[in-house]
């Protein structure tokens, strides 16, 4: 590995060491567990798996190639987008995505959940991060991956990127659907106001 692939990858690392390490702290002031996926029925359970397979991979697949190196030396992503520029937009997007992805988990506070279930959720956040988009943390996870991407191109860095933004397509549906069921109508004002991904508030909305 180069130092910007080291670097970029060792920033995986500490987001994910911060995310499990965030979502105790915050299981902890709330005084109840955090994970919701066993309780939110068999349709989270593709997006729990999917989730689990993207963040081992990206914890898994660079050690494997900095040890043995790539398995697949023609693979063709790497010939095409292997480059300094390309390493340090990468790295900018995952140092961005990283420290977007637990600034607005720790804003949640007692609100944090990982995955749905009726009668689950914490109050409505809508301060912060959550102002410009309703799914920050998902957005940060998806600029981290998409970052380390561009650091390693390649099939599998590729596919687990994809795997990732599926993931988070699948689970947003479902969350979206129980959130305003469990919330009610604060819930939808604040979809027809804020974007799902990020961008201004809509006025009057």
């Amino acid at each position: 590995m180069t130092g910007m692939e080291m670097a970029s990858y060792l920033m995986v690392v500490v987001y994910v060491i911060s995310f499990l390490a965030m979502s105790a702290i915050l299981a902890r002031e709330a005084g109840r567990p955090v994970w919701l996926f066993d309780r939110g029925g068999g349709a989270q359970a593709v997006p729990a798996l999917l989730f689990r397979v993207a963040f081992a991979g990206a914890v898994l697949w660079p050690l494997w190639l900095a040890v043995a190196g790539n398995p697949m030396p023609g693979d063709p992503l790497t010939r095409r987008l292997d480059g300094p520029w390309l390493d340090v937009l990468g790295h900018l997007l995952v140092v961005v995505g990283a420290c977007l992805a637990i600034l607005a988990q720790r804003f949640m506070g007692t609100s944090w959940r990982i995955g749905a279930a009726e009668g689950e959720q914490g109050a409505l956040v809508d301060g912060g991060p959550f102002a410009i988009s309703r799914n920050p943390v998902f957005v940060g996870q998806a600029l981290v991956f998409i970052g380390l991407f561009l650091v390693l191109p390649g099939l599998v860095q590729g596919l687990l990127t994809l795997i990732l933004l599926v993931a988070i397509r699948l689970q947003v549906g479902i969350e979206e659907r129980v959130l305003a069921i469990s919330l009610g109508a604060p819930y939808r004002a604040y979809m027809d106001r804020v974007p799902r991904w990020i961008g201004r508030p809509r006025r009057g909305a």
